[in-house]
């Protein structure tokens, strides 16, 4: 009668290293995905926002050009510009949509522009009359610049250009611009 040597052991080594390695693999490549699908999820939210702030800086300076029409029909001696408190020499300035004053909502940049703040609910630059505890900086800043077209009195070009930056991710830029035009006759075009 023979008996027959039954080998009861565990894995080898090497048979360990790979199932160790196997299940790394398996844990690690989607911790990778869901890390990067994360990040390109913060990416759009915030090229999303940077898209609504330029386009919310476009319609204050258009809700501006259009208040000076009824500052134009209530004055009886010398009309002022449509486009006289837009500032457009081509120099940075940024917009506050939250005022409705053209002369508290534009303010003037010395080289740059500050980033925006936030109340967790409005974007902006608090002033007066605002808390100013509740206000953080932003990653967001928001340039603009007007300029007159060539050739042409009645149109004035904004270009609004939002910068951030977020995480370890690159500066990203996003620029819109519209050309706005002297729709009425405020006089001043007139030689």
């Amino acid at each position: 009668m023979s008996i027959k040597k039954t080998r009861q052991g565990g894995f080898t080594l090497i048979e360990t290293l790979v199932a160790v390695m196997l299940l790394s693999i398996a844990v690690v490549a989607p911790m990778s995905l869901a890390s990067k699908s994360l990040g390109s999820a913060y990416y759009a939210r915030d090229q999303i926002t940077a898209f609504y702030l330029a386009q919310e800086a476009i319609e204050a300076i258009r809700s501006i050009r259009d208040s000076q029409i009824l500052i134009i029909a209530g004055t009886s001696a010398g009309a002022p510009d449509i486009f006289g408190l837009i500032p457009h020499l081509n120099e940075p300035f940024t917009v506050d949509g939250r005022k409705g004053d053209a002369a508290t909502a534009i303010v003037r940049c010395d080289g740059t522009c500050p980033p925006l703040q936030t109340d967790l609910t409005l974007y902006g630059y608090p002033g007066l009359g605002d808390d100013l505890g509740a206000w953080k900086p932003t990653y967001f800043t928001r340039t603009m610049h007007a300029y007159s077209v060539v050739g042409n009195p009645d149109e004035i070009r904004v270009t609004v250009t939002v910068t951030w930056q977020t995480g370890p991710i690159q500066k990203r830029s996003f620029t819109i611009s519209e050309n706005m035009y002297r729709w009425v006759d405020d006089g001043v075009g007139q030689q």
